[in-house]
Parts: structure tokens; sequence; C-alpha cells
């Protein structure tokens, strides 16, 4: 695969803390961390940390010029002299340029650059002070960009861990404030991992309490910024269009390392739901915390920090990759379904449905759902997942202390499942053709009043869509297994078309289909069927914006 155009990366962290002189002290904040997975091979045994990722990578090319800038908690005066055509207020105050650094790190390109926002070393410790300094950092790697390419400055992407989401809404805030519309124009697109837009669950502690504990002072502003009372992250689509922030949901509550967080989450949803039976959180942040209206969304089953996080895992990476870099827009609906087995006389049978999907050649998802996760679609009585769910772009206009959790429903109209980005470039050795993807689909029973069995496994089984884009209409084929899409034995799309026709002659099922472009509609559908469970999906497939 060709490198990609890359535009300026800022990696903005998470909460530290009270105490945040270990975050002040990790040169990269933690992006540098990574995960080893014990008994795969290649690019699936050693995850770097998206940094070191992001720097080797041929794919998507990036520089660190992260020790160009400087943050202080009091301003430096600027040393004067030749000052390499920076500006002396650039190189003055609490956010920084260090001239002689730039002159070196910069001396080809500073489009391609990542940056991380080191915002701990600002002070005083406020959401404003942060948002403030982030503004300025974009603004002086705009100026980077223009000095050596005018007018090819076209924003700066940020991913953004935990309380680094908050931190992003204030400098895009600011932005508008100096500059009505500008904030879209500086800033391209957006990955928020874990960050609890609509506050944490459980924060709701006496103001006293908060500021006994030791360093609370100094931190109680971002701890207020975590209230589930507020609706601040209404502000943001009035200034930055939500569709180019991706929120990245962990599911894995029972792999983060502070338990007490844990215990907590699922002590809320007693007042949410009534029962201690779920948790939906990453050990921190809730599902619907981490989540913004009308802004699209994946999960991941990773937990909010700690090893193999959403911080510092692979399916992190990956995926935001393909959202800042990716060629193509996919998207998979629901169009109709039917159980027929379960729903026992006794008991009160819910069923829940989900879809995890997986790209190939690689051992990680962009998409996950499963009852571990706590985040299927459900739960519906009907036996054809005709309940009328709520609205979920409603529910997140709501606080997050509002009474119930409702935020299970579709992820957008027509029973969305799900709306992800893919990258069509071929892969350097991968010989097999196509764009190709896993759906893991499941549908499972829970009696809610414990009479019956409450973990039924209704359906499960697993498809192939493979996609070729081609230069004006697309063409797609659904498989039931690997046979035609390894290595070894792939075919090319011509092949494809003879199979599925010669399978189809024979009155026999193929093992893969040639599926028809629907054409009232965008898309194609997709039947899958086994015991207990019919439906036909319908996937969509169009070329990536800019």
């Amino acid at each position: 695969m060709d490198a990609v155009t890359t535009r300026p990366l800022i990696l903005v962290r998470g909460f530290g803390g009270l105490d945040i002189s270990s975050e002040q002290a990790n040169a990269y904040q933690g992006f540098n961390e990574g995960t080893v997975y014990p008994g795969r091979r290649g690019d699936n045994y050693i995850y770097e940390g998206f940094l070191l990722r992001a720097l080797k990578s041929t794919n998507y090319p990036y520089t660190d010029a992260t020790n160009v800038v400087g943050y202080y908690s009091s301003p430096v005066t600027s040393p004067g002299g030749d000052l390499g055509g920076w500006d002396p207020q650039d190189t003055e105050g609490t956010v920084v340029v260090d001239h002689v650094v730039a002159a070196r790190v910069l001396r080809e390109a500073a489009n391609g650059t990542l940056w991380v926002y080191r915002f701990y070393d600002l002070s005083p410790r406020s959401l404003e002070r942060y948002g403030e300094g982030l503004e300025q950092l974009v603004g002086l790697i705009r100026k980077a960009v223009e000095r050596q390419r005018p007018g090819s400055f076209d924003g700066v992407d940020l991913v953004c861990h935990s309380m680094g989401g908050l931190v992003m809404r204030e400098a895009l805030l600011a932005m508008d404030r100096r500059e009505q519309g500008s904030a879209a124009r500086l800033v391209h697109r957006v990955v928020t991992l874990g960050t609890p837009h609509r506050g944490i669950a459980f924060q709701r502690l006496p103001r006293w309490l908060v500021d006994s504990l030791p360093g609370a002072r100094a931190g109680s502003d971002e701890l207020e910024s975590f209230s589930p009372d507020s609706t601040g992250f209404l502000e943001l689509e009035k200034v930055f269009p939500v569709q180019r922030i991706l929120t990245v949901v962990g599911t894995n509550y029972r792999s983060y390392a502070v338990g007490a967080a844990s215990v907590l989450n699922r002590l809320s949803t007693l007042l949410d739901e009534g029962s201690l039976a779920t948790n939906r959180s990453d050990g921190l942040v809730k599902h619907s915390a981490a989540q913004l209206p009308g802004a699209p969304r994946t999960f991941v089953h990773k937990s909010h920090g700690g090893p193999d996080s959403v911080v510092n895992s692979r399916e992190t990476y990956e995926i935001a990759m393909r959202f800042l870099h990716g060629t193509h827009k996919v998207f998979l609906w629901l169009e109709r379904a039917r159980i027929t087995r379960g729903k026992d006389w006794f008991g009160s049978s819910e069923f829940y449905f989900g879809v995890s999907i997986k790209p190939r050649y690689v051992d990680f998802e962009l998409f996950h759902q499963s009852p571990e996760a706590e985040n299927c679609y459900g739960p519906f009585r009907r036996d054809d997942l005709g309940d009328d769910l709520p609205d979920l772009a409603s529910e997140l206009r709501k606080p997050l202390s509002h009474q119930g959790d409702e935020t299970t429903g579709w992820a957008g109209p027509d029973r969305l499942i799900w709306e992800g980005w893919m990258d069509g470039r071929p892969r350097p050795g991968a010989n097999g053709p196509g764009l190709v993807f896993r759906l893991d689909l499941y549908v499972g029973e829970r009696d809610s009043r414990g009479i019956g069995f409450s973990d039924n496994v209704i359906f499960r089984k697993q498809y192939y869509v493979q996609v070729f884009p081609g230069t004006t209409r697309a063409e797609l084929f659904l498989h039931t297994g690997e046979q035609y899409l390894g290595d070894r034995d792939a075919r090319t799309v011509d092949e494809l078309r003879r199979l599925a026709t010669e399978h189809e002659h024979l009155g026999v099922k193929a093992p893969v289909q040639h599926l028809t472009e629907i054409g009232s509609r965008p898309g194609w559908f997709l039947d899958v069927e086994g015991t207990g469970f019919s439906a036909r999906l319908r996937v969509a497939i169009a070329r990536n914006r800019a």
C-alpha cells in the first residue's frame, strides 16, 4: 500500500488524578505504552503503543514533533536574536516554540507530524486553561505548515483519551469564540477514547468531601467537569460537526485495575434499571457517557486504562487510522428478522442482538458486541426484533443523571447496526483481492425473572463480506467460509461471479453468493439463516470524504 498524506496529529491524554507528578515526568504521557499478545505472530504479537506505531508505520507515516513546543506553568521570555522566521510572540509565554528544535524537526515538512499535548505542565489546573493551550498549539502548528507551503493547511486531527476529549471541547469552543466557524476549519477530525462526554455516573461526592482530599483543590475543576448533571456536551455541536467525531467506547470493565470504580458503576445501574445485573462501562466511564448525540461510535472490548486498554490497544490505533485516512465508509442495517425458537412458556424472555466486525489479515475488531460487553441491541420481546426502541440520539441528549438508561437502541434510523471506516488500498504481501470483513452475528435470550435459563444462545454464526470497490460501482460477495479468501486460493471478481452462478444453477447452497445491488435504496441485501434465526441485513459502501 502506498503511504497516505497525513495531517498533523495531536494526542491528548486523560485525567491524571489528584497527583499529576507521574504524568508530568512521562515524556509521551502514556501514548508510548503498548501491549504484548502471547502466542500470536507478526503485527498481531506486539503492539508498540499508539505513538511508536504511528512513527514506524509505512501506511500512515508520522514524524514526532512533540519537543518542538514547550509547556510552562509560568510564562517564559523569548530568547531573542534570530528566531528562524518565528515571531517573538511564538517563543514566549506558556505554550511556546523552541525555534532551534523546530528548525531541525520541521525542516522537511510540518504536515505528517505528531504532537503530544502536555497540558498538565500548565497552570492553573482548569479545563478552560487546558483548552486555551490546545488552541495555541493548533495555531502554532498552522503557522509551521503555512511557513513551508502557504495555503496547504487544512486542519489537524485529534486523538483524545478520557478527559482529553473534554479538553478538546474547550479548545473548539475557544476557537469559535475567537473567530466564529474557525473550529471546523482548524480541526479536521477527532477520535475520543473513553471520554466521559456526559460525565461519570457516580461522580456525586459532596463538595466538602472532594476539597478535603489531598491535592483536590488544585484539581477540583477537573473533577467538576465529570458531573453527570451537566449538558455542556451539547455546546460542541454548535461549533463543530459531530459527524467528524468518532467516539470509541470501551466495554471491558472486568480488566480495569481500579475495582472500586467498577463497583460504583454497577451500583449506579440500580438507580437506572432497578437491578445490579449490568455494569455497562469500561471500568470508569459508562457506555452511554462515552458517546455524543449524532456522532458515530464504535465499541471495543477494552478497559478505560491499564494494559491493553482503550488508550494502548491495537484496536484503538487501527480504528483511529481508518477513521482519519480510510478510503470507504460502510453502513450495516437490519432489514428484517425472525426468531423461531426460545420464548419459554414460563419466565419472561428478552432477546438481544449483536454483531462484531473484523477486517481480514489482522487480529482485532473494528466493532464489538457480546453478552460479556453488555452492549447488544435490545431488549426485544418480539420475535421479529421489531420493538420500538428509544431513539439513541434523543436519549444521549439527556444528562447522564436522567433516570434510566435507554441507550441500547439502534445506532441510527432504519435499525442501523454499525457505521465504520475501512481502507481499500492493497496491503503488501496480501494476494487476496478485494476488501473483506467478517461479521460475527449473535442472538441471545435472557429470562429477566430468573425462572428459565438466563443466557440461552439462539443463534451464532460467521459470514464474510467481500467488497470490490471498483471505480464506478462496487461489487459484493457473501461467503460462508474462507475457502476463496485466503492468499493460496484467492479468486478474482470474474472467477467469483462464475462460482456463484454455477452453484445457483446446480440448485445447491453456494459457499459464495454474488449480491445484487438493490437500486431503490443504497446498498445490497445479505440474507443470513440458521437454526432458530433468519434475517436480512443491508450493507452500503461509499467513498470516504476527506
